[in-house]
């Protein structure tokens, strides 16, 4: 009877032997031993009826936490022979047949507690699979991003070169210039101040993602913002025979609608909005920018008769890159409607996109009414 658990001990000595090639903590190994010495003491001392069995799944779930899978199943299959031969040793009582079950029922709990184990391990190492697939992609979008970034910085500096250079031409510093010629320099200029804006928007859009959009908040009258806006577009809009009107939906007469904003913020937004509606415009169409109040926020719509917006995209309108399908693609890089996301939201506000019936788009955003906190009192 001694040589038979002699036997099993060894054994079970010896596969930490061969366990110990892969670094494993020796007080572990040691304890799996000092378990099985004091399962199989318990069985020993006592009749068979009295089922010591389950506690070996203390020795088990040691191994499928800290040993290979073949050791784990190997020390299952050990504590699974000494479970069963023990009805069999010391001998002393006659064997019952609940005496059988009680020791099947134990066999069985040691081979779901080592299946599941098994089971744990595999989930981890996914786990661990998939957090080191992520940290990869992390890794790998942040040198992407840190290589725009610094791209879109060094473009800066040519661009404006030559956007100095070709002002130099047209203001015939280097000699005179033909009428053609002039047409020329002037379409090189806006096509420079294009790329221009768009690089500059593209830093924008990195530098608020890393560092967060910071505003220099004051009161702000948004129709004057508006205002502005519709201004400086003006020859774009009549360049490609758009009309565009400033309304209000609750009175016919101008009116204010204050927030604490950040004008050169918020006038990025009309302009980013305004502009997409001119591209997406039919010659000869209106564009109306519709300005009104509710209880708590102001409310801003751009509404076109272009082209409209699919259902697949409104979605998708405001992220990153995102530049749309069909016959309202966006001219660009997919990056105003972001940004304008990036500044609303940054005041607090909401931005959305909506389809116009029956023809054209919706672009509305809100923002919170600016409410004076105290009045001053003159004696």
């Amino acid at each position: 009877m001694l040589k038979i658990y002699d036997k099993m001990l060894n054994q079970l000595l010896n596969l930490f032997k061969l366990s110990h090639t892969e670094q494993l903590s020796t007080k572990i190994q040691w304890l799996i031993v000092y378990v099985f010495i004091l399962v199989i003491a318990l069985e020993f001392s006592t009749p068979p009826p009295y089922v010591f069995g389950y506690l070996y799944i203390g020795a088990v779930l040691l191994a499928s936490a800290r040993l290979s899978r073949s050791a784990t199943i190997q020390v299952t299959a050990i504590a699974i022979a000494l479970t069963i031969l023990n009805l069999v040793i010391p001998g002393v009582e006659s064997v019952t047949l609940a005496t059988v079950a009680n020791r099947f029922i134990a066999v069985v709990a040691l081979l779901v507690t080592a299946w599941l184990g098994d089971r744990n391990r595999y989930y981890e190492k996914a786990i661990v699979r998939q957090q080191t697939k992520l940290l990869a992609q992390e890794e790998l979008a942040r040198v992407r991003e840190d290589f725009a970034s610094t791209l879109t910085h060094d473009l800066k500096t040519p661009l404006l070169g030559a956007i100095e250079t070709l002002t130099a031409f047209r203001q015939e510093k280097f000699g005179s210039t033909t009428v053609a010629q002039r047409k020329v320099l002037d379409i090189m200029s806006r096509s420079h101040q294009t790329t221009l804006q768009l690089v500059e928007t593209l830093l924008d859009v990195y530098r608020n993602d890393t560092e967060g959009l910071k505003l220099q908040r004051q009161p702000v009258d948004l129709v004057t913002v508006a205002e502005e806006a519709i201004a400086t577009l003006t020859n774009f809009a009549s360049a490609r025979q758009v009309h565009v009107e400033l309304t209000f939906s609750n009175s016919n007469f101008r009116s204010s609608l204050w927030i604490n904003g950040d004008v050169l913020q918020l006038q990025r937004v009309f302009v980013n909005l305004i502009t997409n509606a001119i591209y997406h415009s039919l010659r000869g169409g209106k564009i109306e920018v519709v300005m009104s109040s509710q209880d708590t926020h102001h409310l801003v719509k751009v509404i076109d008769s272009g082209q409209g917006i699919s259902e697949s995209d409104l979605s998708m309108l405001f992220e990153r890159f995102y530049q749309g399908s069909g016959d309202r693609q966006a001219k660009g890089a997919g990056l105003g409607l972001y940004l304008s996301r990036q500044i609303v939201e940054a005041h607090g506000g909401t931005i959305w996109a909506e389809q116009r019936l029956p023809r054209g788009a919706i672009f509305g955003f809100c923002l919170p009414i600016y409410v004076v906190t105290s009045i001053p009192v003159f004696s």
